[in-house]
């Protein structure tokens, strides 16, 4: 093949992306404009900043984290003010904060460039995730990557933390294992997991289908190269800046039940046990009873469910057990709900409860303390109409996932006479262990 008949493929291969990749950067602009109330000021207040529905951790952490001054793990301020996150996502503030410092002389102003340009590099990110997603789900299901690109929960959600830059490695890990590129698959695992903590649910949902097809060396290599990278991004901090670095684990382990969780209903309405126990363990429990649900399923399933299945599975039953569950955390699940089972209707469902969710939030801490605006917020059973309309909304959906486990026929993906557009190794891999098998 010659140099133009190569460009001339490439080319041919990326029109059919051009589309959803201008939709995706339509999507990360319209992210930006829900935002501008609080962008011209409106940060300043806090009552405004609830009510028009603009709140980000971005702007609010370079001052509350002292990213004018010093840098991540490497602080010297007291050990609840270091950085809460995986260091992935402490370097990229670090990074952007030393532009900001660079370009503007003013506090303020560097916040204000903090946030502009961290908004830019999640922008980026989205356009990235939508169009790896897209190439994950393959040429028959391409357009399903819309959801991601532009659904008004991600709109909402886009900028309120860091979660797109790790929605863009998972989406990049899932891609390169589709390709059977196994140690890029694990390279871009470590480094989601050393982003923001939830893909470390996909290393058990690839485990149980590599249980079930014995397909051990891809999922070994994938499993070592993934520890390899989080390990060469954390040793350094590990040795040089312990105490911040730790902060993040200690931060998960010790946090209390906060917004969103089901914990937090059975607390305020005094549940015996789920109300009252320790929710660490409460928690810890539940998502392993559910996680050995899943397993069952997988392996017990007449035909191997799709990989993309088992990681919605697995995460979803990672949010609902957890003891916070952000609004922006909507954007680690829409690519898996979408790719394990696009259709429209529970998509559509549950898109309304996470925007119900999003406005209910704001709303309900508007008339919390410290600002104690009743007049302007919502009260406890309100809100709570929120928490359990995500709750059930993504039950449902993984309802169907599970009977589309069960019914294969009923697959949406699978009716297009595909076996796993997302399984790599998996894809048209025999059974090599089921329970059905030891029963016998």
């Amino acid at each position: 093949m010659t140099s133009t008949e190569a460009r001339a493929t490439w080319v041919t291969r990326a029109v059919p992306y051009l589309p959803l990749g201008l939709i995706a950067a339509l999507g990360a602009s319209l992210a930006y404009v829900v935002r501008l109330p609080c962008r011209t000021g409106g940060w300043n207040d806090q009552v405004t900043t609830y009510t028009n529905f603009c709140y980000t951790d971005i702007y609010p952490l370079y001052f509350d984290r002292e990213l004018a001054t010093q840098n991540p793990y490497f602080a010297q301020v007291p050990f609840d003010k270091q950085v809460e996150y995986p260091v992935v996502l402490g370097e990229v503030m670090q990074v952007i904060s030393w532009i900001s410092r660079a370009l503007e002389p003013d506090r303020v102003a560097q916040a204000v460039r903090f946030y502009d340009l961290t908004v830019v590099l999640l922008g980026v990110s989205l356009v990235i995730g939508v169009l790896l997603m897209a190439a994950v789900a393959g040429p028959t299901r391409r357009w399903d990557a819309l959801w991601y690109a532009i659904s008004p929960a991600v709109v909402l959600a886009a900028y309120i933390n860091w979660d797109l830059v790790a929605g863009a490695l998972s989406m990049g890990m899932l891609l390169a294992w589709k390709q059977q590129r196994q140690v890029m698959a694990g390279v871009l695992l470590g480094l989601a997991i050393a982003t923001k903590f939830y893909p470390l649910m996909f290393v058990g949902a690839l485990f149980l289908l590599t249980l079930r097809t014995a397909r051990w060396r891809p999922f070994l290599v994938t499993s070592a190269a993934a520890a390899g990278a989080w390990l060469a991004v954390n040793l350094p901090f590990m040795i040089f800046a312990w105490d911040g670095w730790r902060r993040f684990y200690v931060f998960s382990e010790e946090r209390g039940v906060d917004w969103g969780s089901a914990w937090l209903f059975f607390q305020n309405k005094g549940w015996p046990v789920l109300g009252s126990g320790d929710v660490s363990v409460l928690g810890m429990a539940s998502l392993v009873i559910l996680c050995a649900g899943i397993a069952v399923l997988t392996l017990a399933a007449p035909r191997r469910p799709r990989l993309a299945q088992i990681c919605f599975l697995a995460l979803a039953a990672f949010m609902m057990t957890n003891k916070v569950w952000s609004p922006q955390f909507v954007l680690w699940l829409v690519p898996l709900a979408v790719l394990a089972r696009p259709n429209w209707k529970p998509l559509v469902l549950w898109q309304l409860a996470e925007i119900w969710y999003f406005v209910a939030i704001w709303l309900y801490l508007v008339g919390q303390s410290p600002l104690d605006r009743d007049d302007l917020g919502i009260g406890d059973d309100t809100y709570f109409t929120a928490v359990w309309g995500r709750i059930i909304t993504i039950g449902i959906m993984m309802a169907f996932v599970v009977r589309d486990i069960l019914r294969p026929e009923k697959d949406t993906v699978r009716q297009a006479g595909i076996d796993d557009q997302t399984g790599g190794v998996f894809d048209g891999a025999p059974d090599r262990f089921t329970l059905a098998a030891l029963v016998r």
